[in-house]
């Protein structure tokens, strides 16, 4: 609970007496694999909860929360995840399989949170040439949208070793510069979808005085640690984005209000 205050904070909305932070669900039951199980990437080669899929380069999607409940301070919880579908899709850039996970975290008190996690599994990168445009630069502006509140950061490479640390991420996008440029093509270390979410789902809470009881989120466009990162709301509170330099969103997310806990 400490370590994850101490990546956040500032950017938590206020809780109540006795209850966890939002977002900490993300750090609970991750996969676990002896370091001779790891790919080449850091994560396990075989996760054994996930089908075989044939392409290497994996990428948090997005997903949606259903909050039934807080957690609390003190709670065991228990992860229960089941695979909802499989999807192979022909993009622009190769074959890509899209997995959904469905997630039902577990107190004494029942179901505390419902989620669906959609990871996408992409074809290897080609070999990045010393002046190619990065993910980071080909990633279009979007139009200037009104903003009712916003909190701004610039994620820094140790933010992103420690969220890495807390939620037992071994991906080297997130820590490894080398890997991440030359063997993943991006423009620097990736800062991770569900930190982004993490973001946004507090600033929800805050800016809507209350638990959303529905939060959906997707990936856009990468976002990459020592860039400028604003998280932002619109004046209503019902859709919520994080955006960089020169206008470039990297995640949105609406929400259903409201849930009192």
């Amino acid at each position: 609970m400490q370590s994850f205050r101490a990546i956040f904070e500032p950017n938590l909305a206020p809780s109540a007496a006795g209850h966890a932070p939002l977002g900490i669900h993300w750090c609970l039951s991750p996969a676990i694999a002896a370091m001779d199980q790891l790919g080449a990437d850091g994560h396990p080669a075989r996760n054994l909860s996930l089908p075989p899929v044939p392409q290497p380069r994996r990428m948090w999607a997005g997903g949606e929360l259903q909050v039934h409940d807080a957690f609390r301070i003190g709670d065991e919880v228990r992860r229960v995840s089941t695979i909802r579908d499989v999807v192979r899709k022909q993009g622009r850039s190769g074959e890509l399989w899209f997995v959904a996970v469905d997630h039902r975290y577990h107190t004494s008190r029942g179901i505390v949170l419902s989620e669906r996690h959609d990871i996408v599994y992409r074809e290897a990168a080609a070999a990045v040439p010393k002046h190619a445009a990065s993910d980071h630069e080909k990633a279009a502006p979007a139009p200037s949208r009104p903003v009712g509140r916003s909190w701004a950061l610039v994620p820094s490479s140790t933010l992103l070793f420690r969220y890495s640390a807390i939620t037992f991420n071994g991906h080297r996008i997130h820590y490894d510069l080398p890997y991440a440029t030359q063997a993943e093509g991006y423009a620097g270390l990736v800062v991770h979808g569900p930190l982004q979410a993490t973001l946004l789902l507090n600033l929800a809470a805050a800016h809507g005085a209350g638990i959303p009881a529905t939060f959906r989120y997707r990936g856009v466009a990468p976002a990459t640690a020592g860039h400028n990162l604003t998280i932002a709301a619109s004046p209503e509170g019902r859709r919520f984005w994080t955006q960089g330099d020169g206008g470039v969103v990297h995640m949105e997310a609406d929400v259903d209000r409201d849930l009192a806990v």
